[in-house]
């Protein structure tokens, strides 16, 4: 069996492929920019050749891509595809996998930097399928470059950063739960006038 020939992460080698491309500038100041491109189905149905979906601050991108790479080139081994790294100019990546970063690009768009490991984290434990879902959700109405943090867009900010891990879950019921029981003990306590 031969091997599939595809550029950058994934993308088929055949002409005018619907996938994405990560615009990375050589100034470490300018913005990532994440488009996607319909190829050959663009122009019909009203559907445009390509739509930015976001403009990604440089520290976001730096905080994000290391891990993305890696998350990336794991699926296309999956699929005995040829691997890829980030370059400055132009990185074109795979559309489904484009959709997939751009689940983690809209989660960290807007995020403080220390909630970035978190978004990370919980961007990597989503199934594929699931990212999937999301940027469908995103993008029907809240998924162009000005629409950070509106609807979707905030939400999956929102579900990729603030949600806690198992453990941080525990954590938070047990101090609940004495906090809970703390409450009960300080109430006053009425007199008994009968007995069981």
């Amino acid at each position: 069996m031969s091997e599939k020939k595809t550029i950058g992460f994934g993308v088929p080698n055949e002409m005018d492929p619907h996938h994405f491309t990560v615009e990375i500038p050589a100034a470490r100041t300018e913005s990532v920019v994440i488009t996607e491109h319909f190829g050959l189905r663009s122009g019909t149905n009203g559907l445009p050749d390509s739509v930015v979906r976001c403009r990604l601050p440089r520290a976001a991108w730096a905080a994000i891509a290391e891990e993305a790479k890696r998350v990336l080139n794991e699926r296309l081994k999956e699929k005995k595809l040829s691997t890829s790294r980030w370059s400055s100019g132009t990185n074109k990546v795979e559309r489904l996998l484009g959709r997939e970063l751009c689940v983690l690009a809209w989660g960290v768009e807007a995020a403080a930097k220390d909630l970035v490991p978190n978004a990370v984290r919980n961007w990597v434990a989503l199934r594929p399928d699931e990212r999937w879902w999301l940027f469908s959700m995103a993008a029907a109405m809240t998924g162009g470059e000005d629409d950070g943090d509106i609807g979707w867009r905030k939400a999956i900010r929102i579900a990729l950063t603030e949600n806690p891990t198992g453990e941080e879950v525990a954590e938070i019921r047990t101090t609940k739960a004495k906090a809970k029981t703390k409450a009960k003990d300080d109430r006053p306590q009425l007199p008994r006038l009968f007995e069981d």
